[in-house]
């Protein structure tokens, strides 16, 4: 293994009189002495194939901004592409507290070094709970995948059961980091839909659940938009067989549409991201967990969970919930290690929901509806285009069927892109029952001038 000797403005120490220096302190003839252990068939033994490095910061950024100038955003192109990232809106305001330096710096300290971290994700926990009505609300975890995979190891542990059963209108994405996070002493097993509606068939749930199911886990908007209007029924028929009843949930939709606990649901999850936070490549999500205040509960949640207690001065103090059930406090036999998660997302959340408020977060549910049945309504005008494919109530995002437009998908949103328009998720590998189907998604960023401008668009196309 040659290591070159080149300096690196990034890399410290890199200086090849400082490895020196280095290597002479604690006792080594070379770097490669620090590998030794490595068995030699796994050493490369040839150069790398990397490009040069760039040994300037002017040269580095505009060789980033150059790659970073072809990709097409948001900002000049109208998306209708959703399927696990949505864009709304972000307030000003979201942006300005977050980036304040006590909050965008704050990684893990102790509150004598915190600066109003502690209450901003208490207050963030709050107002999570007020609108889900439950008690207990999770510190962000990485995303919505990991928040159900925990949800689901949760419901393991909790009930001593060792299978689980989900919906197959799940995020094909997501499932697979719950089928990960099962392996190897969780089976996973897969509930039908109803390819009409999109709702949960209840017949293949009756014969799926049994005394080894731990919970079942049901998404309410589902991953194509259909609202679950059976949630009393899942239920009862969970809870009958001593299971427990898992909701993914938008919590954007929460404005119009119960909170899953009013229909007998006992863990509830998501993600963050509609409330406040801007899509990002692979960065602008943060799960969360909501259950009831009951021990059984609480002591199952592997992440940090903030209360507020009063302190010997009569004021408010906010600190960690039984601290002692957490990979922070015992490493070798936590329940799940939670590493480095999104709470400054949390912090966002709670900013958003305290400027939105209970009237604002209906109002943009229902802005949501609205501006969706118009674009169905729109499209469905369309030659060869049908929509609603599925028979149900839908929030957010719709089932867009062209089978009969001598046209696929790829081809068709090509053709939107030439036009700066982003179409929809190309449903024809994840869900091939749909054909040439695509998942539409519409949000309160959506003007009428937009859809109409899709709508056109899409004639032209055909």
């Amino acid at each position: 293994m040659n290591l070159k000797k080149t300096v690196y403005p990034y890399i410290p120490n890199s200086e090849p009189q400082v490895q020196k220096e280095m290597l002479k302190e604690i006792g080594a003839n070379s770097i490669n002495e620090l590998f030794s252990d490595i068995p030699e068939k796994l050493l490369l033994h040839k150069k790398m194939n990397l490009p040069k490095p760039f040994l300037s910061e002017y040269e580095l950024k505009r060789h980033i901004e150059s790659i970073l100038s072809k990709n097409l955003t948001c900002k000049e192109n109208i998306s209708f592409l959703g399927a696990g990232c949505w864009q709304h809106y972000v307030p000003a305001v979201v942006d300005e507290v977050i980036h304040r330096s006590e909050f965008l710096t704050a990684y893990a300290g102790e509150p004598y070094e915190d600066h109003g971290r502690f209450q901003a994700g208490f207050e963030y926990a709050s107002m999570m709970g007020d609108m889900l009505e439950m008690n207990v609300v999770s510190i962000p975890t990485y995303d919505w995948s990991q928040a159900a995979s925990t949800s689901l190891r949760m419901s393991y542990r909790i009930t001593g059961r060792d299978e689980v059963i989900v919906s197959k209108t799940i995020n094909p994405n997501r499932l697979l980091v719950i089928k990960n996070y099962c392996n190897p002493n969780v089976n996973v097993v897969m509930l039908d839909f109803d390819p009409n509606s999109g709702l949960v068939d209840m017949n293949d749930l009756e014969k799926k659940i049994s005394n080894k199911t731990a919970g079942v886990y049901v998404e309410n908007p589902s991953y194509l938009g259909s609202i679950e209007s059976n949630g009393a029924k899942l239920s009862e028929i969970i809870h009958k067989a001593g299971a427990l009843f898992l909701v993914g949930v938008d919590p954007s939709s929460l404005g119009v549409l119960t909170p899953p606990i009013n229909y007998g649901a006992d863990i509830v999850c998501g993600d963050l991201q509609p409330l406040g936070i801007h899509m990002n490549y692979g960065g602008g999500v943060a799960g969360f967990i909501a259950t009831r205040d009951e021990k059984e509960f609480v002591s199952e949640y592997p992440s940090r969970l903030f209360g507020i207690a009063p302190t010997e001065n009569s004021e408010w103090g906010f600190g960690d919930v039984m601290w002692e059930r957490t990979s922070f406090a015992n490493r070798e036999s936590s329940k799940e290690f939670v590493g480095t998660a999104a709470a400054l997302w949390g912090i966002a959340a709670g900013v958003y929901l305290a400027v939105m408020g209970p009237e604002g977060m209906q109002e943009l549910g229902k802005g949501i509806i609205q501006r969706s049945l118009y674009a169905q309504k729109e499209i469905a005008k369309i030659k060869g285009v049908k929509v609603p494919v599925l028979q149900s109530s839908n929030y957010c995002e719709f089932v867009v069927d062209f089978n009969n437009s001598g046209k696929t998908i790829k081809e068709i949103n090509k053709t939107l892109l030439k036009k700066g328009i982003f179409g929809g998720k190309d449903l024809s590998k994840d869900f091939p029952q749909f054909g040439q189907s695509a998942l539409y998604c519409v949000t309160e960023i959506h003007s009428k001038e937009d859809i109409d401008r899709l709508v056109f668009a899409l004639k032209e196309v055909f």
